[in-house]
């Protein structure tokens, strides 16, 4: 089990773990406060934070107390007026002329709702918690400029910061151990001879031969001494080797109606649906590349500026911006190498027989490459008939083309976590 210890420093009066507590355990009142918050917002105003309020009742702590202990007799005064089951009338309201229920009174008293509030990145957090890209997958290798280090062994040369102290020690003191092995036999062997040589009676010493293994002697210490105690011989250092990697790569065509049956309101709620989409793609994935494409009667590649405050507009060919997906596609994203998602967002109105033409392109093109499929129609009548065609992609690809419809932009919040609210695995 591995344990991660946070020791970043808090501010003045404040705890980092004991906030992440408090927030685990009021997760339900948070949650509840951030899906108000979203509905209720404009789309330039989708990434701040949030003032959240929770009862007074819900954050009362459990108290244990010492009862009175032992028996007791207790007399109850009963009553000639009430019986059980009767009801009582309700009190009748004062004239007080305050905002708040009730006439101002010089008694009672009570708690306002606890408030605090959340910081962007808390509010981000509890808006895209449990939301993923379905069935994102691994690709091949082929082509790919993303390798991650991994060990290989050891080396003999290196920089600095990959030393193998352990290692190098052991290397140091295996070479100690075989260099001075030799002299130490070699030290020990003089040192038996001159004691041997010293031992004898004075008139058979040689001085000569007693000189020349003091001299030997003092040689060998010097050799011994002389031995380092760790050298450039002895490093080792940890060698790391480039490996390609697998890639998670993923593009998302963010499909937009544009044309004149899209009134205001309908593209204010598109446009709220693409921002929630692109703040979570932007916060939860590094790998992901957005493609904006805005279409009327033909279709058009823009910027992020543009796809959000463009103000063109005109007739309705909903093909035009699928046939261009298709294109971009086969010219910069080769589905072996890349996860393919589409996100449209329309009213459904179509022109004449183009319906049509869109279902034969998602069944014929499109929907064998890509990994996912979402279209909301934002109309709070009937279904339209790109609707009722997309409806048999719908039945051919049941994991992985998804349909959902939105009245009004309270149903924008609840709708997106439903397209990519995390699954089962093999879901």
């Amino acid at each position: 089990m591995t344990y991660f210890i946070d020791r970043r420093a808090n501010a003045k009066h404040k705890s980092a773990v004991n906030r992440q507590r408090f927030l685990d355990r009021y997760r339900t009142h948070i949650k509840r406060s951030v899906e108000e918050a979203v509905n209720r917002r404009s789309i330039t105003d989708m990434e701040r934070g949030e003032k959240v309020s929770i009862p007074s009742r819900d954050i009362s702590e459990p108290v244990f107390q010492h009862g009175s202990g032992g028996k007791r007799s207790i007399v109850a005064p009963g009553n000639r007026e009430f019986t059980e089951g009767d009801r009582l009338r309700r009190p009748p309201g004062g004239e007080g002329g305050g905002a708040g229920e009730g006439a101002a009174s010089d008694q009672g008293e009570g708690m306002d709702e606890f408030a605090f509030t959340l910081s962007r990145e808390e509010f981000l957090d509890f808006v895209f918690d449990g939301l993923e890209l379905p069935h994102l997958e691994r690709k091949s290798l082929a082509d790919l400029d993303e390798v991650k280090p991994v060990r290989a062994g050891l080396s003999k040369e290196g920089v600095p910061a990959r030393i193998n102290i352990v290692r190098s020690m052991r290397e140091a003191h295996a070479r100690r151990i075989a260099m001075r092995a030799p002299i130490r036999r070699a030290l020990r062997e003089a040192r038996e001879a001159l004691a041997l040589e010293e031992s004898k009676d004075p008139v058979l010493r040689n001085p000569a031969r007693i000189t020349e293994l003091k001299a030997e002697i003092e040689r060998l210490e010097r050799r011994l001494e002389a031995v380092p105690f760790i050298d450039t011989f002895d490093l080792r250092y940890n060698n790391l080797v480039n490996q390609p990697m697998p890639s998670s790569k993923a593009v998302m065509f963010c499909i937009m109606d544009v044309s004149g049956s899209m009134t205001q309101a309908h593209k204010d709620i598109a446009k709220r649906f693409f921002l929630l989409l692109y703040l979570f793609l932007e916060r939860s994935y590094e790998k992901v590349e957005l493609v904006f494409v805005r279409h009327h009667t033909a279709a058009k590649e823009v910027d992020e500026e543009e796809f959000f405050y463009s103000r063109e507009t005109g007739g309705t060919i909903v093909s035009s911006a699928l046939t261009m997906v298709d294109e971009i596609i086969a010219r910069r994203y080769p589905p072996g190498q890349w996860n393919l998602y589409v996100a449209q967002a329309s009213d459904g109105d179509n022109w004449d027989d183009d319906s049509v033409t869109c279902r034969d392109l998602l069944l014929k093109s499109l929907m064998p490459r890509l990994q996912y499929y979402t279209y909301v129609e934002i109309t709070p009548h009937a279904h339209q008939a790109l609707w009722e065609e997309y409806e048999t992609v719908a039945a051919e690809f049941p994991s992985r083309f998804a349909m959902r419809q939105i009245v009004e932009a309270g149903d924008i919040y609840p709708v997106f976590r439903e397209l990519f609210k995390r699954r089962a695995a093999g879901g």
